[in-house]
């Protein structure tokens, strides 16, 4: 079979070296392929996708083809917010390898794991969209609020996408959804979760939402049968991952928190619900779409400041001057910090949650994150 691996990220080379262990070639024309492999970051309209469907070629994402190639059950994970969180926190409930969308391509362990492991695969609106047999064991919706306007057209395209994640579910699997989720497409059994749910241990990583995280990752353990004492050794023990709620500096009193993985609206409000200390805010970036007007009340009252930078920052700077909420243009990140270290008092907290993407300037949010971190550690030097 020929194969045409279409974006060359982490998921496509990843593909592509999958592809290549298993003595295929990776062809340049569609006319010589029988099958392309889709990087997320591809949208779907692009010219050789396009042509690709037009010709009855299968486009496939490169959890589609890592699904095919490894024959371990997959507890697939998706939701606006909080998927990487609760994808590492089940992988430490399971001990399971962690992959998708998190950074680590699945198909990179096509023949790396014994095939009775379980493998937890954090999946994309992105990655959904070209899924044909992708089955987990247990599919686990953290939740769904506006996200990727920009790319998916309207909540209903991205709400179709995420919901994918169930379409080939059948008897013997679970589908893990938030309590009172209404719509459960495919044949598994239904398990709801809430954060107020019971846990047996409560989750060292702070904040209402990953409580949530917390209720979902127990729900799906428990689904496969792990006992409640392993549960709460994870829950009492996880201390978060990069670039979501990461303490990364204290400096005069004052804590920097990094919280790049805020690349909407929802994820920057659940990250201001989760201080009571005075705000100092950096946002801004690439926009998705979204109005910032609800982000901007929520910070009334709760932020002495706003530091806006990249492409959004006109934006923002429309709706909190609208809400009372004071600001500043600051342009680019270096500038914002320094500003705010200047202006935070002791007992403050300046909060790094852009509520945009990072691609105006940063290759991505880890790349924002790192920036971060480096310039918030500087202060203590």
């Amino acid at each position: 079979m020929s194969w045409l691996v279409l974006g060359l990220a982490r998921s496509g080379e990843a593909a592509a070296a999958a592809l290549e262990r298993a003595g295929t070639e990776d062809e340049r024309l569609l006319d010589a392929v029988e099958t392309v492999i889709k990087s997320p970051g591809v949208p779907g309209e692009a010219p050789l996708v396009t042509a690709a469907r037009a010709r009855g070629i299968p486009v496939w994402s490169e959890v589609e083809l890592g699904s095919r190639l490894l024959r371990n059950p997959i507890v697939g994970v998706t939701g606006t917010n909080g998927k990487t969180t609760t994808s590492e926190l089940l992988g430490v409930m399971l001990g399971a390898p962690v992959a998708g969308n998190v950074g680590r391509a699945l198909t990179d362990l096509d023949g790396q794991v014994a095939p009775e492991r379980f493998v937890v695969c954090e999946v994309s609106s992105f990655q959904l969209e070209d899924v044909h047999e992708f089955r987990p064991r247990v599919a686990v919706l953290l939740n769904l609020e506006p996200d990727h306007l920009d790319r998916h057209g309207s909540l209903d395209a991205y709400r179709d996408a995420k919901l994918r994640i169930f379409e080939n579910q059948g008897e013997g699997d679970t589908a893990v959804l938030p309590r009172g989720f209404s719509e459960v497409p495919g044949g598994a059994a239904r398990v709801e979760f809430d954060a107020a749910d019971p846990l047996p241990a409560e989750p060292r990583i702070p904040g209402a939402h990953n409580r949530e995280n917390a209720a979902a990752a127990a729900a799906a353990a428990r689904a496969l049968g792990v006992d409640a004492s392993r549960i709460a050794e994870a829950l009492r023990t996880f201390p978060g991952v990069a670039h979501r709620l990461e303490p990364v500096a204290e400096a005069g009193g004052v804590r920097y928190i990094n919280d790049s993985k805020a690349t909407n609206t929802a994820a920057a409000k659940r990250a201001v619900a989760a201080f009571d200390a005075p705000l100092h805010m950096i946002l801004g970036g690439r926009g998705k779409g979204e109005s910032y007007t609800e982000l901007a009340l929520d910070l009334a009252g709760r932020a002495r400041r706003a530091y806006l930078i990249g492409e959004t920052a006109a934006d923002l700077a429309t709706a909190l001057e609208l809400a009372g909420v004071d600001h500043e243009l600051s342009g680019d990140l270096e500038t914002a910090v320094r500003s705010a270290a200047r202006n935070a008092r002791p007992g403050d907290v300046v909060l790094l949650a852009p509520a945009s993407a990072s691609y105006d300037q940063f290759r991505d949010f880890e790349e924002r994150g790192d920036a971060f971190r480096r310039l918030a550690q500087e202060l203590t030097a």
